[in-house]
């Protein structure tokens, strides 16, 4: 066998913040006995930073719309270049990806699924389905980050079971933890003792903010002193925030934008909430289970893989404000309960989902789709 590592060309949709792009980032971190690039379809974001200087990034800056005819085309060239033995794409905006490594006579070709989008939830639209069926015989392995995704491409679109495998996804738990609250607190520019409901992700229809703002309206009336503290950007910033003035939620409401201190941030919260109507496993709601919080999740997707319903949080069902509120004022009104599940959920993340069982996951992934020895 060549002395030469294992290479992996890594197809991401873009490399702005987010919990897929998180994932790649931090994978890309802990394994490196493999060489690394990482092609990312749209412009490169924020996290291209975090990347090591011997990654190469390449991006083809394809804006939102545009058609991808000509994006194979220019993939299959990179590959070439690149000449990777395994090309790793993930999520649908990716899928070009597939049909570009076999014009470039890539080995073998990785596809991952981490979740669905805002226009089809439940991934029931049939011409992408048809698409991922039809290019089956292309790819050597199908990778989900829950057992409903993997589910979901058994049972809807037609993927046969051997080609699946299920890897969690990871979450630092060093640098997600339960020490330096008052840090926190003063990041979150709190001050007080009053209890703060945090949530983190993209400003995306899919994440639902609506619903969380109304609910806690209701929350906000029986309780005089909670905050709320939204963490993130996008596109429904301006509109989250003209909701939450016509909801009479001035000065109880506070949106920060996207921030780079998100480990600091979370400390100083009390409650974690992900009111979102599509998920495939939540890196957030990792971080949150890290850092001690109680975490308050819909019940979809891979959520319930995660959050175990009264131990280390609360599932509610989707658009549904008021399960949302009820629960948030449990945990408000029960410091002891908030405490409990908070704990339950750091030895859950500790004992199941750390960074270094997923890395270790996918090593074993690209080595047996390589078919080459495993690396030291």
């Amino acid at each position: 066998m060549s002395a030469r590592p294992l290479c992996i060309t890594h197809v991401v949709p873009s490399l702005g913040v987010g919990g897929l792009e998180n994932g790649v980032v931090n994978l890309v971190g802990r394994l490196p006995d493999i060489r690394h690039s990482v092609v990312s379809i749209g412009p490169v974001g924020a996290l291209a930073t975090r990347l090591a200087a011997d990654v190469e990034v390449v991006t083809l800056d394809k804006s939102a719309g545009r058609p991808m005819r000509a994006a194979v085309l220019r993939l299959a060239v990179t590959f070439k270049r690149l000449r990777p033995d395994i090309v790793h794409a993930r999520n649908w905006g990716s899928v070009d990806a597939i049909v570009a490594a076999k014009f470039a006579g890539v080995p073998a070709v990785i596809y991952g699924e981490h979740g669905r989008e805002f226009d089809d939830p439940e991934g029931r639209n049939r011409r992408r389905n048809l698409v991922r069926r039809l290019l089956t015989p292309c790819v050597d392995r199908f990778a989900t980050v829950s057992a409903d995704l993997g589910r979901w491409l058994a049972d809807v679109v037609g993927v046969p079971r051997r080609k699946l495998v299920v890897i969690p996804n990871g979450v630092d738990v060093e640098r997600f933890s339960i020490d330096r609250r008052q840090e926190g607190r003063r990041a979150l520019g709190r001050n007080d003792d009053a209890p703060v409901v945090g949530t983190v992700g993209r400003l995306d229809a899919v994440k639902d903010h609506e619903t969380l703002l109304a609910a806690f309206a209701d929350v906000a009336s029986r309780s005089e002193t909670a905050r709320l503290v939204v963490i993130g950007d996008g596109p429904l910033r301006s509109t989250l925030k003209a909701r939450a003035r016509s909801l009479r939620l001035e000065g109880r409401v506070d949106f920060l934008g996207e921030r780079r201190d998100v480990p600091i941030l979370m400390k100083g919260l009390d409650v974690f909430v992900l009111p979102s109507l599509a998920e495939g496993a939540s890196n957030t709601v990792l971080e949150a289970m890290a850092t001690g919080l109680p975490v308050i999740a819909t019940a979809v997707g891979g959520n319930p893989e995660l959050v175990e319903d009264g131990v280390t949080g609360m599932l509610v069902p989707v658009r549904d404000g008021t399960a949302l509120a009820k629960a948030a004022l449990a945990y408000l009104w029960d410091p002891e309960l908030r405490a409990a599940h908070g704990r339950a959920g750091r030895r859950r993340a500790v004992a199941r989902f750390g960074l270094d069982r997923m890395a270790d996951g996918y090593r074993r992934l690209y080595v047996a789709v390589s078919g080459r020895p495993r690396p030291r």
